[in-house]
This record gives C-alpha cells, sequence and structure tokens, in this order.
C-alpha cells in the first residue's frame, strides 16, 4: 500500500483502526529493542529502521543519497510485513530465525528473502520480533553489508 506519510506517526494514523494497533504495537517492539544508533524514518514508503549517515555517510549503495536500511515495517493489502535485511544476507541469522521461529507459531512461516509476511494479525510473534530486533548491532550491520558487497 502506497503511503504519502512523512512521519511514522503520520503513516500509522492513515491505516484502518484494526492494523492502527497492530502496527503500533509492532513499532515500539522493534524501538524498544533495536540497539543503540539505529534511527527510524519513513523508507520506501514504509516505516525503517535505518542506519543514518551520520553513523554511515557512504549510505545505501543502491541509492546513497538514502540512510543504509536496515528493518522496515509495512501495513500491505493482504498482510502485516516486518523486512530484516540481515535475514537476506547473513545465513547464521536466517538459520536462527528458521529454529525459532516454530518456538513462537504454529503457522507456517510465510516468508520472502527478507520479509516475514502475516495474514493474520493475531498470529504476530512480537516477542521473536524483539529478539531479532536486538540480534544485530549498528557496528555489525555495516560490517556485514560491507562484506556482502566487497563479495560482490
Amino acid at each position: 500500500m502506497k503511503t504519502e506519510a512523512n512521519t511514522s506517526d503520520e503513516y500509522i494514523n492513515s491505516l484502518p483502526d484494526d492494523r492502527k494497533l497492530v502496527m503500533n504495537k509492532l513499532r515500539k517492539t522493534i524501538i524498544d529493542n533495536l540497539p543503540k544508533g539505529f534511527v527510524e524514518t519513513i523508507n520506501y514508503g514504509m516505516i525503517g529502521f535505518v542506519v543514518p549517515h551520520s553513523l554511515y555517510p557512504n549510505g545505501y549503495h543502491c541509492n546513497p543519497k538514502l540512510p543504509l536500511p536496515f528493518m522496515s515495517i509495512a501495513s500491505q493489502k493482504n498482510f502485516i510485513a516486518v523486512y530484516h535485511m540481515g535475514l537476506y544476507i547473513d545465513q547464521k541469522l536466517m538459520k536462527w530465525l528458521l529454529q525459532e521461529y516454530p518456538k513462537h507459531c504454529s503457522t507456517k512461516l510465510d516468508m520472502g528473502k527478507s520479509c516475514l509476511r502475516f495474514k493474520k494479525m493475531d498470529q504476530i510473534p512480537f516477542e521473536l520480533i524483539a529478539v531479532l530486533s536486538k540480534k544485530v548491532s549498528v557496528k555489525e550491520w555495516i560490517e556485514t553489508y560491507e562484506k556482502t558487497l566487497n563479495a560482490t
């Protein structure tokens, strides 16, 4: 779902009431658990958590004017999405998630390369997302990102 929001509050307030509650809880879960240094922003039409240019001046290689993305959350047409770039490039983190997910959810994991999709909002594993949010520091994310860039 495309948004014209400029802030996270605007983004959430533009949603239907049932999604506002879930997105607020998801946002708070991530904010309360992200390591120091990540900054909340609107990025790619979603609520994003990024490494700011003040900590990583190079920015995102796809568009250096943008800060380095890390996590995002979005209310899509048919699901709530949690995007975690670390899952896309860190096999150890992905393996951890695949092992932990069944401990928190009885449903099958619906996932893309870095996207966790939740079609039923009452089945979002907030505790798991809290732990996932704190697993990678800004320093570790920059190192992993640069290592991956240099490998290509």
